[in-house]
């Protein structure tokens, strides 16, 4: 059996995991790291993703920290008109290609495809090859780094909790590109990211919306874009930010919380007559919502619990279909529920969530806070996880821990000045854009109001 020491090992090669590596080894440029995966290269679920897929967010604020993707380009036409470019998965996957081939490579690091992970005891680790059977005893001297704690479950390697009959036709959406022969109509069973992918992939392509069933268990709240936005529109994020402590300092509860966003533009449903019960925080521009909202036949009838041949059964009754009808299962849950854990620990770094709603971003300001403190209680104190349950009554806790952790990494000068310099930071240089007047105000909101919020996230959450 071959034997391996390094200081870190990192398990995961997804976005976290090269966000991570990479921001370590910049700063800590003598450690030893070993990434490995269980596929053949790093992108995680982006090698599996739909071909349709697109970022929700601006490529300016994803990938790693020392290398951009895209070309930091404003979009002129279609649905993301007006905003910075949004990478496809082939971009993304070839993007971490250069990034291990030309960043990490030649910083030392060294990476491990095909190859599965078990955990042994004390600092010793075994990882078994997926094509020769062949085991490799690895010895930490630092850390082990989980980056699979929150692992994207994802549509082509979902399985479907409903039953389905031989006859149905039931497709993941990356079958959809393959399809060789037209269908009468398209059921779209999901209320999430990859559902909306899919149903404004169907109108965009052409499928006329009246040939569209949309299967919607429970609505949800999303970003509006426009908000999103970092370099010259950087504007936009701090009244984003802004709006979220003011609204946080004056919620009664949840789901006041969530309509003062909405009244700000901040939040967008689909529905106006719904209320919705489901937060995971992606994206949409209102043109997308005004596309989505084409689509008239939605169906809430609780969960699918069985795709026939002629009928759909539902927790609350049934529908009928039919063999020359195609239904696309985007029930995967995408971003899991976990229980948080510190992210420190001895001998072990679990990536989370550290940020609002950036991967990238907070596996990266782990990696810098790795590099950059002693221990383990102050580097906890600047990374306290953010969770994301999917539901909206836990919104409150969300935003406490997201706050805690921007208030303990500001106040922390050497922390600060990492942050501000980061590429994956969609606040980055905002300080440089006084003279668009959206910017001082962001201030002056954040300023008279992060205390309350804390003090109000406090007695609410």
């Amino acid at each position: 059996m071959a034997e391996i020491e390094v200081d870190y090992l990192v398990v995961g090669a997804g976005a976290s995991g090269m966000a991570f590596v990479d921001a370590l080894v910049a700063l800590d440029t003598g450690a030893e790291v070993l990434l490995v995966d269980r596929r053949h290269r790093p992108g995680g679920h982006w090698l599996d993703a739909y071909p349709f897929v697109r970022l929700h967010q601006p490529s300016a604020t994803y990938g790693v920290t020392s290398r951009r993707l895209g070309d930091d380009r404003i979009d002129e036409s279609g649905q993301n008109a007006g905003f910075y470019e949004r990478a496809t998965a082939a971009e993304i996957v070839a993007y971490y290609d250069k990034v291990l081939e030309e960043v990490l490579l030649p910083a030392g690091v060294r990476f491990l495809g095909m190859a599965e992970h078990r955990p042994g005891e004390a600092r010793e680790h075994t990882l078994t090859s997926l094509l020769t059977g062949e085991e490799t005893t690895v010895r930490v001297r630092r850390r082990f780094v989980d980056a699979t704690y929150t692992e994207s479950s994802i549509p082509s390697r979902h399985t479907p909790e409903f039953t389905i009959d031989d006859g149905a036709v039931v497709i993941p959406p990356n079958d959809l590109v393959g399809r060789e022969v037209p269908a009468l109509g398209y059921t779209v069973i999901g209320a999430g990211k990859t559902a909306m992918d899919t149903c404004e992939w169907l109108l965009d392509v052409g499928v006329d919306p009246g040939r569209i069933r949309w299967v919607r268990s429970r609505d949800g709240w999303f970003f509006n874009r426009a908000f999103t936005q970092p370099l010259e529109q950087v504007g936009s994020f701090m009244q984003l930010q802004a709006t979220f402590i003011a609204a946080a300092a004056a919620a009664e509860d949840a789901q006041d919380f969530a309509h003062r966003l909405e009244a700000a533009g901040i939040f967008l449903r689909l529905d106006p007559a719904v209320e919705p019960q489901a937060f995971r925080g992606p994206t949409l521009s209102t043109t997308e919502v005004e596309a989505l909202r084409s689509i008239e036949d939605v169906v809430r009838r609780g969960r699918v619990r069985h795709v026939g041949v002629d009928r759909i059964t539902f927790d609350d009754g049934e529908l009928p279909t039919g063999p020359d009808h195609v239904h696309v299962d985007c029930t995967a849950a995408g971003v899991r529920p976990t229980t948080p854990r510190p992210v420190f620990e001895p001998g072990r770094i679990t990536l989370q969530y550290v940020t609002l709603g950036f991967v990238p971003w907070g596996a990266a300001t782990i990696g810098a806070v790795e590099a950059l403190k002693d221990d383990d209680d102050t580097k906890n104190q600047l990374c306290p996880p953010v969770i994301f349950s999917g539901h909206v009554a836990d919104i409150l806790r969300f935003a406490k821990a997201g706050m805690q952790g921007i208030t303990a990494r500001g106040a922390d000068p050497e922390i600060a000045a990492w942050t501000e310099a980061c590429r994956l930071n969609p606040a980055r240089n905002a300080a440089a854009h006084l003279d668009d007047p959206r910017v001082p105000d962001a201030f002056t909101v954040m300023g008279d109001n992060l205390f309350p919020a804390l003090e109000n996230l406090d007695r609410l959450a």
